[in-house]
C-alpha cells in the first residue's frame, strides 16, 4: 500500500471544517463575515492566524488584527512579517513597526527579505537612521545584500534621512542594476534637493542601456523644474510623444510642474489642455504654477474652472490659491478659502495655516493673521517668519522683536534661521532701531551660530542709511564678503538722496549702473539727486544717458477689489470711475493738510 504524500497526509488529519472555512476566508469581502467565519474557526478548534492576519489588514482593521496577533502563543516569521506590512503599509504606525522588528529578533526569529523593506519604510518616516544603520548591517550578516528589494528600499532609506552618500554606496555595490535601482537613486537624489545629480545619474542610466519608464521621467521632470532645465524638460516631452506614453495625472502633472517652474505657462497650459482625464493633482499643478509665476488672475479662473468641473479642492489647491491671493491683495477671496478650510477642518493643517498668515498679511488684515497664528496648534520656522515679516512689514516692530523672542523659547524644533534674521532685521529697519539690529546681527553669529549673507549686510546697510549714517553704511557695504547687490545699493542711494551726500552717491550710482543697466530708477533718482544739489548738468547728464541707453519709466500698477471684482490699472489709464476716486481722495488729502513732496519725481 502506497504512504500518502506528507502534504495528503496533513489534509487527512485536518478538522473536517477547516477546508470548508478557509475557502469562505478567502472569498469574504466584508469584515462581518470574516468575523463570523473566525467565530466558527474557534468553536471547532481551528487555529489558522497567518490566514487571518492578510484579511484583516486587507480590511484595515487595526484593533482586530493586534488583538489576533497578541494571542498567538509562538508567532512564526510569516505572522511577523505580515503584521509588519500591516503596521507600515496600511496603518504608518511607524514606531510599532521598530518595536515589532526588535520583539522578532528577541524571539530568535531571523529577518529576512520581506522583513527589512519594511524596517526600513519606518525607519525614513521616523528618520531614525541609527536603527537604519543597524538594520543595514543585519542585512550584510544574514546575507541579503544582494537581493533587490531589500536594497532598494535601503536606497530609499537612506536618501529620506539625507545620507545620499550612503544611499550612493548601497546602489553602487548592487552587482546587476534594474529599472527600480536606478529610479530608487534618481528619485533620492530628487527628493533631497540634489537635482543636478539626479539629472547626471539619468544620463549614466541611459549610457548603460536603460530606457527610462513613467517613474524615471517624473524624477527627472522634478530635477529638471528645480535646475530650470527647459531643454532638457522639452526632450522629455519629446521622449513621452515618440514612445506614445500615457500622459495620465502622474505624468501630466509632472509636465505641468516642470514648465511651470520654469516659467514657460503656455507649454504647461497645452499639457493641461490636452489631458482628456484631469484629476485634483493635475488641476493643482496648474494653479501652483500660475500662483508661483505671479499670473493670479489665470490662477482664480482655474479655480472657479475646477469647482465647476466638480473637482473638490484639497489642502494643496488652498496652499495654492493663497498664495494667488496674497499677491494681488484679493482679501474677500481669501477670507473665503478661510471658511472653506474650516469646514474641511483644514485649518489646522500647518501649510494652509501658513500660507493663510502670509495672505492676510499681505493683504493687510494683521489682525486676522495673528489670529490664525496663535490659533495654530503646531508652528514650523516658516510660520514664525512669516508672523514676524508680517509685523514688520507693518511697522510694528517692537512686536516683531517680542515674537522673534519668543520663538527663541517657545518653538521647540523650530529655531531662527536666515530667514528669520531678515525679518526681525527688516523690522528695525522700518522704525530705525539702529542699536536693536546691530544686537541682532552679532546674534546670529554668537547664539545661532549663522553666518550673515547678503541679505542681512543688507539690512543692515539699509538700516544705517535711514538713520543718515551713509558713510557708515557704504563702509559696511565694502566690507561684505560678497559683491553687494541692486537692492543693497539701491536702499544706499535712497539715502543719499535724502542727505543729499554728493561723493558716496557718485560711487553707488556708478556701481548700480553696471548691475542695472537698464532699471529707470537709477537714473531718475540719481538725477533728482543732483538736481536737488543745484547740479544741473550732472542732473541733465543722467537724464541724457538714460534716453541714449534707451531705458523707459516702466508705469505703476495697481489692482482694487470690489465687490469681490479685481480692478486693475496703470499709471496714466484714463479710467473715469478710478480718475473721480482718485480727485476726491487729492481732496480729502488737502482738507487734512497734507503737502505732496516732488524732489523725487
Amino acid at each position: 500500500m502506497l504512504k500518502p504524500k506528507p502534504r495528503q497526509l496533513a489534509f487527512q488529519n485536518l478538522n473536517p471544517h477547516t477546508g470548508k472555512l478557509l475557502h469562505l476566508l478567502k472569498q469574504c469581502l466584508f469584515i462581518k463575515e470574516l468575523k463570523q467565519i473566525h467565530t466558527q474557526m474557534l468553536i471547532n478548534s481551528i487555529h489558522k492566524p497567518n490566514f487571518l492576519l492578510p484579511k484583516l489588514i486587507n480590511f484595515q482593521d487595526f484593533p482586530y488584527a493586534s488583538t489576533l496577533f497578541s494571542q498567538i502563543p509562538e508567532p512564526n516569521s510569516y505572522a511577523f512579517n505580515v503584521m509588519l506590512r500591516g503596521l507600515t503599509t496600511t496603518w504608518h504606525k511607524y514606531p510599532l513597526s521598530l518595536h515589532l522588528y526588535y520583539r522578532m529578533k528577541s524571539l530568535g526569529l531571523s529577518p529576512d527579505n520581506f522583513t527589512f523593506p519594511f524596517l526600513f519604510i519606518a525607519c525614513w518616516n521616523l528618520s531614525e537612521i541609527t536603527h537604519g544603520r543597524a538594520g543595514h548591517s543585519s542585512v550584510v550578516k544574514t546575507g541579503f545584500g544582494s537581493d533587490g528589494h531589500v536594497c532598494h528600499s535601503m536606497i530609499t532609506m537612506y536618501s529620506m534621512c539625507g545620507e545620499l552618500g550612503c544611499a550612493r554606496k548601497v546602489f553602487d555595490e548592487i552587482p546587476q542594476r534594474d529599472f527600480v535601482s536606478w529610479n530608487s537613486m534618481i528619485s533620492g537624489y530628487g527628493k533631497m534637493g540634489r537635482a543636478q545629480d539626479a539629472v547626471g545619474l539619468f544620463g549614466e542610466m541611459r549610457e548603460a542601456g536603460f530606457e527610462p519608464n513613467e517613474m524615471t521621467l517624473v524624477s527627472v521632470l522634478g530635477a529638471c523644474g528645480d535646475l530650470g532645465d527647459l531643454g532638457l524638460g522639452k526632450w522629455v516631452e519629446e521622449f513621452v510623444v515618440e514612445k506614445k506614453l500615457e500622459v495620465n495625472s502622474y505624468l501630466g502633472s509632472a509636465l505641468i510642474g516642470m514648465y511651470g517652474k520654469c516659467g514657460d505657462l503656455s507649454s504647461a497650459r497645452r499639457v493641461f489642455d490636452s489631458m482628456k482625464k484631469k484629476d485634483r493633482v493635475t488641476w493643482n499643478a496648474m494653479i501652483s504654477g500660475y500662483a508661483q509665476n505671479g499670473m493670479s488672475d489665470e490662477a482664480m479662473v482655474l479655480f472657479d474652472g475646477m469647482k465647476e468641473a466638480g473637482v473638490i479642492p484639497d489642502k494643496i489647491t488652498l496652499v495654492g490659491m493663497l498664495s494667488a491671493c496674497a499677491a494681488i491683495g484679493a482679501l474677500d477671496l481669501g477670507k473665503w478659502i478661510d471658511k472653506y478650510a474650516s469646514e474641511r477642518d483644514f485649518q489646522h493643517d500647518i501649510y494652509v495655516a501658513t500660507a493663510l498668515v502670509d495672505m492676510y498679511a499681505k493683504c493687510g488684515s494683521l489682525a486676522n493673521a495673528l489670529r490664525v497664528f496663535e490659533d495654530m496648534p503646531q508652528k514650523n520656522e516658516v510660520t514664525w517668519n512669516v508672523m514676524i515679516s508680517a509685523l514688520a512689514f507693518h511697522g510694528r516692530a517692537r512686536e516683531a522683536i517680542s515674537l522673534f523672542e519668543r520663538m527663541t523659547v517657545e518653538a521647540g524644533t523650530a529655531r531662527p534661521n536666515d530667514i528669520t534674521f531678515v525679518a526681525v532685521l527688516s523690522a528695525c529697519v522700518h522704525v530705525g532701531l539702529v542699536d536693536e539690529g546691530r544686537r541682532l546681527f552679532d546674534l546670529m553669529s554668537s547664539s545661532f551660530g549663522l553666518i550673515p549673507k547678503l541679505e542681512h549686510y543688507t539690512c543692515m546697510a539699509d538700516l544705517l542709511s535711514r538713520a543718515g549714517r551713509v558713510h557708515e553704511a557704504w563702509g559696511l557695504i565694502k566690507k561684505m564678503p560678497e559683491k553687494p547687490d541692486e537692492v543693497t545699493l539701491g536702499a544706499l542711494l535712497s539715502a543719499c538722496r535724502k542727505c543729499g551726500n554728493v561723493d558716496v552717491t557718485e560711487q553707488v550710482v556708478q556701481l548700480l549702473l553696471e548691475l542695472e543697466p537698464s532699471n529707470s530708477g537709477n537714473y531718475i533718482i540719481s538725477s533728482n539727486i543732483y538736481k536737488g544739489l543745484k547740479m544741473w548738468d550732472d542732473s541733465a547728464r543722467m537724464r541724457v544717458l538714460m534716453k541714449q541707453r534707451g531705458v523707459s519709466k516702466t508705469p505703476g500698477c495697481s489692482w482694487i477689489e470690489t465687490e469681490n471684482q479685481l480692478h486693475e490699472f496703470h499709471a496714466g489709464d484714463n479710467l473715469v470711475e478710478i480718475s473721480h476716486v482718485l480727485k476726491v481722495l487729492y481732496e480729502d488729502l488737502k482738507d487734512e493738510g497734507y503737502t505732496p513732496n516732488i524732489n523725487a519725481i
